[in-house]
């Protein structure tokens, strides 16, 4: 979920900490920071730059997005997203790319904030920010579900959980709401069966949606 302001609210570090206050005020527990890192990468041209020149290959895609999930320190994955193609890698991949010169990473975000235990649920609630930087691009929360792997049996459960999670941010009366917006798993032909390769997906679609919110208040 990411949160969309409404319109000419400015975003602020403030609704970030009512956030985490609603997390603690439904019975959740903090557990400790957490962080997931996004890098956009362009392909390099022919003279070494990154842009809209002629490519090393023809079959390279133009763009690519790097996911470094706090889950899992040891695997790194790789979106294409004009292929819908998600694939999972060791975390040495960025430093193969390095050598290989084949991209250059343009820009680096990261997730990162409060994860939060409530009962059955792992909630983190963070910022989007650029790397070395405290620029605020925008608030999210990731809620994770343990007892189902099955993405199907457990929508009405993360349903059920939203509408309890909207009523209790509708009673701070912020400048805006939580949105969620579903992945299509199916178009990068993810199964069912929820892995990591679908936590990737996910954080490229809430960036997605954040840029886009970004753009609209510009």
């Amino acid at each position: 979920m990411h949160w969309h302001p409404s319109p000419g609210a400015t975003l602020n570090s403030q609704i970030l900490a009512e956030a985490c206050g609603c997390a603690e005020s439904l019975g959740g527990s903090k557990d400790g920071r957490w962080k997931t890192s996004i890098f956009f990468y362009r392909a390099m041209t022919r003279d070494g730059a990154g842009g809209p020149a002629v490519q090393q290959h023809p079959d390279l895609p133009r763009e690519l997005l790097g996911v470094a999930l706090h889950e899992r320190p040891g695997l790194y994955f790789s979106i294409v997203r004009a292929q819908r193609l998600v694939l999972q890698a060791d975390a040495a991949f960025p430093q193969v790319m390095e050598k290989l010169q084949s991209y250059r990473i343009r820009v680096a975000l990261n997730f990162e904030g409060f994860q939060y235990q409530l009962g059955d649920f792992c909630l983190r609630i963070g910022k989007c920010v650029p790397n070395n930087s405290e620029a605020l691009r925008g608030i999210m929360m990731e809620v994770e579900y343990y007892p189902l792997t099955s993405i199907e049996k457990s929508k009405a459960v993360m349903e059920d959980f939203f509408d309890i999670w909207q009523e209790t941010v509708a009673k701070k009366s912020l400048p805006g709401q939580f949105i969620h917006v579903d992945s299509n798993f199916s178009e990068y032909g993810l199964s069912d069966q929820y892995s990591f390769q679908h936590t990737a997906v996910q954080y490229a679609t809430c960036l997605q949606q954040l840029m886009a919110a970004v753009t609209v208040r510009g």
